[in-house]
């Protein structure tokens, strides 16, 4: 008895390769979370929770040693309510995935005493502060050059950053930190009574920097300004639906044309194929072929096959069955039995009628044509030597 069911082993040799890609996969996603993990980066860059180099847990570690209520807000929501329950409190903003929109970030900010924008993009600016815009990148160490409280008490700044500057004509505004060609990298200003700060120094709020020239002094002083800290990075859970952009709006103006063509391609492609095909017939089964157009359909496949010696057997085997029916063989007589019978009816040498029925090979057409009337001629013999005197 034959077993169907298949065995471990057979099963686990046909999976192998799923068996190798798992485990190769698996490696791959410990091996990320141990360097991670060893990297020590425990969140976002500037987040007060994540202790690694870009982090800025060290900073809201020594705010709250200092009596300052550290507030970690994970949305919107968050951040509004801890606002709310302090008369005086600072925001630290620091949105670089850009996810508020423009109606969630005039709410935020006006429900703060001081605002703090961390490297603040174009719609941050755009709806909180449009007169100041982004001028690249700073680097190197900033000497104090304003009376801002958090400046003076650095003396230098670490620079690492965006650097930004304010429209010509402007007053009331604070541009600190300049980098000698026309970029600072702190910009404050008063609207409707509340403090707006916009910090591109991100490297002083880091762990890795926070020792570094007067950034501990520069960071403490700003954030720690009021008894309460607000410090919001938003994420994808403050996307709106109403704020996200529509399908429309996403395509680029081309697709909708390239569409409409293809579509009319198509009906005109399916409209020429079904005319060409013409319209559909009902025909009654069965149908009968009749036996000169089947022999007429095999000759020309196998001449386009170019399969002589296929052609050439097909005329053999009918010949054979029909000498050993005229010389009184039974069915089940063998090709050597009816080649030495062919012979004694005819009286031609076994050799040549063995070569003629089983062995000649024909390599051109003409070979063929040759061979076949060969076998039509030696048939009709070996039928005269059987036929009654």
């Amino acid at each position: 008895m034959t077993v169907l069911t298949p065995t471990v082993r057979t099963w686990v040799r046909t999976s192998l390769f799923w068996i190798f890609a798992i485990a190769v996969a698996l490696l791959i996603a410990v091996a990320v979370m141990v360097t991670r993990g060893a990297a020590g980066s425990g969140g976002a860059p500037l987040s007060p929770t994540n202790a690694g180099p870009v982090g800025s847990m060290a900073v809201a570690e020594v705010l709250r040693d200092q009596g300052v209520t550290v507030v970690v807000a994970a949305t919107i929501t968050d951040a509004l309510k801890a606002l709310a329950r302090s008369d005086e409190a600072t925001l630290l903003l620091h949105d670089s995935g850009q996810f508020l929109a423009r109606n969630q970030l005039t709410e935020v900010t006006a429900a703060a005493t001081h605002t703090v924008l961390v490297e603040p993009g174009f719609t941050q600016l755009r709806a909180l502060a449009p007169v100041v815009k982004s001028a690249g990148q700073v680097s190197g160490v900033l000497q104090a050059d304003c009376n801002v409280p958090a400046v003076v008490n650095a003396g230098t700044v670490t620079g690492g950053g965006s650097g930004y500057r304010v429209d010509d004509g402007t007053e009331g505004f604070a541009a600190c930190l300049g980098s000698g060609d026309e970029r600072v990298s702190l910009v404050q200003f008063a609207q409707d009574g509340r403090t707006m700060s916009v910090v591109g120094t991100v490297d002083a709020l880091s762990n890795e920097h926070i020792a570094a020239n007067g950034n501990a002094a520069f960071a403490l002083t700003l954030l720690g300004a009021t008894d309460t800290l607000v410090w919001y990075q938003p994420t994808t859970a403050d996307l709106h639906a109403e704020n996200a952009p529509t399908v429309g709006e996403l395509t680029p103006d081309w697709v909708s044309s390239v569409i409409a063509l293809l579509l009319l391609v198509f009906v005109a492609a399916a409209v020429w194929r079904g005319r060409r095909m013409g319209p559909l017939i009902i025909e009654n089964l069965p149908v009968t072929v009749p036996a000169s157009e089947t022999l007429e359909g095999r000759a020309r496949l196998y001449q386009q096959a170019s399969a002589r010696l296929r052609a050439l057997d097909a005329l053999r085997i009918g010949s054979l069955e029909r000498i050993a029916r005229m010389s009184g063989l039974a069915s089940t007589a063998t090709v050597d039995e009816v080649v030495l019978a062919a012979a004694a009816l005819t009286g031609r040498d076994a050799g040549m009628v063995k070569d003629l029925l089983v062995d000649a090979i024909p390599v051109s057409d003409r070979d063929l044509i040759r061979l076949s009337d060969q076998l039509l001629e030696f048939e009709r013999a070996a039928a005269h030597a059987t036929r009654p005197a």
